[in-house]
């Protein structure tokens, strides 16, 4: 399947992306603009969450209801949420409307409103956000492996804290927007039924005035060491997750810690499920998966289970993590491959999955891989490059949180 994409980078640095899916009647749009919560203040923990809340109440010459309205009279599909460190817009819909969504867009970034009267309403819904982490255990366990594993400022999440949403204000969320919405380092892709030469002029007739602004590197402490730990709470059940180091997106084995983690968790026959759950029935639920930056990369596991059988569960989990570097069979590498080309094939269907990994693909790689060269690596896994992965980046100190009744023990 061979894919296009124009590319195009305006005066002010702004990276336009678009690919042409002439089998579809819809488009797809994905900005990720450089403003995550990594980006904010320590005192101003939930700025970026609340940034994504306020661009949707008003912007241009529209007020929240009738930004809405046009949005849902184009039958505009839209998202926007903050990441750790790009805060991104996502919207699909008929491909005919695409010019005037993305007049709406080119409001809601440059132009919002951020009226006063809806600040209350704002911190009350992160609030209630926050308050909800009490129900879901899993995240709050995620979120604490997060903290204590990444160094700062890696290690923020999108919810601040109750301090720090009360302190929240206008000023300081205008603040951020002129500082961290700038083009560059702004990337605007489009994927589906479009006309590039159109698309191309309206975005640099839209956006073309904005000006460019100040680039912050993040200060990324180096010297921090991941700590495991226990958060004490008395639930039902216990999570356990860790993490180890892996390979960033760049790095050439990138594929092949792809290819660990789908053979300990791709599908009902990997060796997570099997081992954990259904040869022994230690849990409800076990998973691996994988999480890649510019510049690291890591491995995660995870699992729910009774407290009487958690200390087992993780026993068991870690041994399978260091099994791996046994040897690896052909059918476990072909079931996974299988798993992975079904996810780029389904992302080649869609427009709106398109629209978002083509622009992250070239944040991270400064390019678009195409379909060819995806499927080429995914082929190209073998038991040996498993094998040859898991010896160069071996699965040890893991840092290890867990959430329930009892701490566990930490095995060496």
């Amino acid at each position: 399947m061979a894919n296009t994409v124009f590319s195009h980078t305006l005066p002010n640095g702004l990276v336009l992306l678009a690919e042409p899916m002439d089998f579809v009647r819809s488009a797809a749009v994905h900005v990720l603009i450089p403003a995550g919560c990594a980006h904010e203040p320590a005192a101003n923990a939930g700025l970026a969450s609340a940034i994504s809340e306020m661009i949707n109440r008003g912007a241009g010459e529209r007020d929240s209801e009738q930004l809405m309205l046009a949005l849902d009279s184009l039958g505009v599909d839209h998202n926007v949420g903050p990441g750790l460190l790009n805060l991104f817009l996502s919207g699909s819909t008929i491909a005919k409307n695409l010019p005037a969504a993305l007049e709406l867009f080119a409001d809601i970034i440059l132009r919002p409103r951020m009226p006063a009267d809806e600040l209350d309403a704002v911190q009350a819904q992160m609030l209630q956000d926050l308050q909800g982490l009490e129900d879901s255990p899993q995240e709050q366990v995620m979120l604490e492996l997060q903290s204590r594993y990444y160094p700062p400022p890696l290690n923020k999440d999108r919810y601040g804290t109750e301090a720090s949403i009360a302190g929240l204000t206008i000023e300081k969320m205008r603040f951020y927007h002129r500082k961290h919405f700038r083009p560059n380092g702004t990337i605007l892709s489009v994927a589906g039924r479009i006309d590039w030469p159109r698309l191309k002029a309206q975005v640099e007739r839209l956006f073309g005035d904005w000006p460019r602004g100040e680039e912050t590197p993040l200060a990324i402490v180096d010297s921090h060491i991941p700590r495991s730990g226990h958060i004490a709470k008395d639930k039902q059940q216990t999570q356990i997750t860790f993490a180890f180091p892996s390979v960033a997106v760049t790095h050439p084995s990138y594929f092949a810690a792809r290819g660990a983690v789908g053979v300990l968790s791709s599908g009902m026959s990997s060796r997570l499920f099997t081992e954990v759950r259904e040869k022994r029935g230690l849990c409800y639920s076990v998973y691996a998966s994988h999480e890649g930056m510019k510049d690291r990369g890591t491995i995660v596991g995870y699992s729910g289970t009774r407290p009487e059988r958690a200390q087992e569960t993780l026993d068991v989990m870690l041994a399978e993590f260091a099994r791996l570097r046994d040897g690896v069979q052909q059918d476990e590498i072909d079931r996974t491959k299988a798993g992975l080309k079904t996810s780029l094939i389904m992302q080649q269907e869609s427009t709106s999955s398109r629209a978002g990994a083509i622009a992250r693909d070239w944040y991270y790689l400064n390019r678009v891989r195409s379909f060819d060269e995806i499927q080429s690596e995914i082929d190209g896994l073998t038991p040996k490059k498993v094998v040859d992965y898991v010896e160069e980046f071996p699965f040890r100190d893991p840092t290890i949180v867990t959430l329930g009744p009892n701490a566990l023990t930490i095995p060496n």
